[in-house]
C-alpha cells in the first residue's frame, strides 16, 4: 500500500492537489495494464520537470560562477544526469511508489535507474505545477545543487567517455569504438544497449534512452573496471 502522506513527509511539501504527486510515480506500462487507472502516466510531467530543473540550476550557476560556458555545461551535465537523479530518487525512496506493469516491476537493472530519473524530473514538474517555482527552486537546491562541490572536488564532471579516451590513448595508444548492441521499445521509449570496445573488444556496455546515455555508462564500466591495466 502506498502512503503517500509519508512520501510527502519525506520530500518536505504537502501537496495541494496529491494527484499530482500521485501521477509523477505512474509509468506508461502501468497504464497498458490498467486502463481504467484515474490518473494520466507521468511523461508529461517528466517533461515540464526536466526544464524547470535545468533552468535553476543553469541560473544557480550562472549566477555564481564565472566559468566558461563549456566548464558550466560540464557542470550542469554532471548535476541533472540520470546516474544523479536515479541516486536521488531512491533516497527520497521513490521506487516504492511507482505504478508499473508486472513486467516492469520486476526489473532492477538499469531500465529501473532510467525509470527513478525520469519518475525524479516528473516529481520536480508537479512540484512546480503545485507549488509554484520558489519551493520547486528549493527542492532542487535542496536534492541536487548541493552535490555541485563534491562534483567539483573530485573532478566528476568529466564525463565518462573523454576521461575513458583519455585514459586509453594515454596508456594503450589506441582510441575507443561504441556499438549499438540492442534497441527495443516505441519511439517515446526507446533503449539502447551500447559495447564500448578496445581493438575489437569489448570491455564495457551501458543502457540507456539514448546512445550518447548509453555510450556514457559503457565508459563509466570501462573506467571501473580498469580496462587499461588488464
Amino acid at each position: 500500500m502506498r502512503d503517500f502522506e509519508k512520501l510527502q513527509n519525506q520530500i518536505g511539501i504537502k501537496f495541494k492537489d496529491p494527484d499530482l504527486l500521485r501521477q509523477a510515480v505512474v509509468h506508461r506500462s502501468y497504464l497498458n495494464e490498467n486502463s481504467n487507472f484515474s490518473l494520466d502516466h507521468n511523461e508529461r510531467l517528466e517533461f515540464l520537470g526536466d526544464a524547470v530543473l535545468e533552468l535553476v540550476v543553469t541560473e544557480h550557476l550562472y549566477n555564481n560562477y564565472p566559468n566558461p560556458e563549456g566548464e558550466l555545461t560540464n557542470w550542469r551535465s554532471s548535476l541533472v544526469n540520470s546516474n544523479m537523479l536515479s541516486e536521488k530518487s531512491s533516497q527520497l525512496g521513490l521506487n516504492d511508489y511507482l505504478y508499473l506493469s508486472r513486467g516492469e516491476s520486476k526489473d532492477i537493472g538499469k531500465a529501473r535507474e532510467i525509470i527513478l530519473a525520469n519518475a525524479f524530473e516528473a516529481l520536480i514538474g508537479a512540484i512546480y505545477l503545485d507549488q509554484g517555482y520558489t519551493i520547486a527552486q528549493q527542492f532542487i537546491m535542496k536534492h541536487i545543487v548541493v552535490e555541485l562541490p563534491r562534483i567539483l572536488e573530485n573532478n566528476l564532471y568529466i564525463d565518462p567517455k573523454s576521461k575513458l579516451q583519455e585514459m586509453i590513448q594515454e596508456k594503450l595508444a589506441v582510441t575507443p569504438s561504441y556499438k549499438v548492441l540492442e534497441e527495443w521499445g516505441p519511439d517515446h521509449d526507446r533503449q539502447f544497449k551500447v559495447g564500448v570496445f578496445l581493438d575489437g573488444k569489448q570491455v564495457g556496455e551501458g543502457l540507456g534512452s539514448s546512445k550518447q546515455q548509453a555510450q556514457e555508462v559503457a565508459a563509466g564500466q570501462a573506467l571501473e573496471s580498469g580496462v587499461w591495466e588488464k
